[in-house]
């Protein structure tokens, strides 16, 4: 028979006298262990699945590309006789190309050619080509992967461009080859569709809605809503705050080294 000991004291001469009472356990109080006992034993996670995988874009998050973008756009419109202000086209970087021009020739109130289009894009990549020398690392930039790297994190990169130009976009971020590095050639449809992020996440094994994506325009955390990933916004490509909230960024940093400065926002621990 199943007994509770049960601790009887008495207060006699200054001191605890104490015995033990054995009384039989009532079988409505017995509970055999099952599913439905209310506790459940969840194992730990291992250090790397305790960190959440993160997808980067390159041009205006990692690279200060942006503007070359925008000039390049700009000459390769103006070859077609396509002519506007800067502004007008930054609104529009980090959106694939193949997006881009449709919509903003149907915004001019033109026609949407298929060889005019084709014809741009391949006069902006070779303007942009040439431009790829005079663009420099953003601040942090090299300092932040290195940090994911030596601290076990898993991270990607996910961008719209072609990836000839992003390779040599690379070049002086040490990138390891073991690194997945989705471009728009890995695509059918670029940014703002999620799919280089999805990929990404793909190559590293991680599903989409447990990572983060960092990004520099609003088209990346629109892709990032999409997958229903974290968004983490940047302002080194020119779009405001409010803008990268807007668009669903749940936190907004300067550049990658603002971003590094403040790493345990993001789960990540440094200590």
């Amino acid at each position: 028979m199943e007994v509770r000991a049960l601790r009887v004291g008495a207060q006699r001469s200054g001191f605890f006298a104490e015995k033990i009472v054995h009384r039989p356990i009532s079988n409505s109080l017995r509970k055999a262990p099952n599913a439905t006992s209310g506790i459940r034993v969840v194992p730990k996670p291992s250090a790397a699945q305790a960190l959440p995988p993160l997808l980067l874009d390159l041009d205006g998050t990692l690279v200060d590309s942006v503007y070359e973008h925008v000039l390049a756009w700009r000459e390769a419109l103006e070859d077609a006789e396509i002519r506007l202000p800067n502004w007008k086209i930054h609104r529009r970087i980090g959106m694939s190309g193949r997006l881009f021009l449709p919509a903003l020739l149907r915004e001019l109130g033109q026609k949407t050619n298929k060889a005019e289009i084709q014809s741009i894009e391949k006069i902006r990549s070779v303007v942009f080509g040439q431009k790829i020398p005079e663009i420099r690392i953003l601040p942090g930039a090299k300092e932040l992967l290195e940090f994911f790297t030596n601290n076990g994190v898993r991270w990607a990169l996910a961008t719209s461009g072609e990836r000839y130009q992003v390779e040599q976009l690379l070049r002086g971020l040490n990138v390891a080859p073991t690194v997945p590095v989705i471009t728009g050639d890995d695509v059918k449809t670029a940014k703002p569709a999620p799919d280089t992020f999805v990929l990404a996440a793909q190559r590293l094994g991680v599903s989409s809605n447990e990572s983060i994506v960092i990004g520099d325009s609003p088209w990346d955390l629109l892709a990032a809503q999409r997958m229903k990933a974290l968004g983490v916004g940047l302002l080194c490509g020119g779009y405001s705050e409010s803008e990268l909230e807007r668009a669903g960024a749940y936190r907004v940093y300067e550049d990658p080294a603002d971003l590094l400065m403040h790493i345990e926002e993001l789960g990540i621990q440094t200590a």
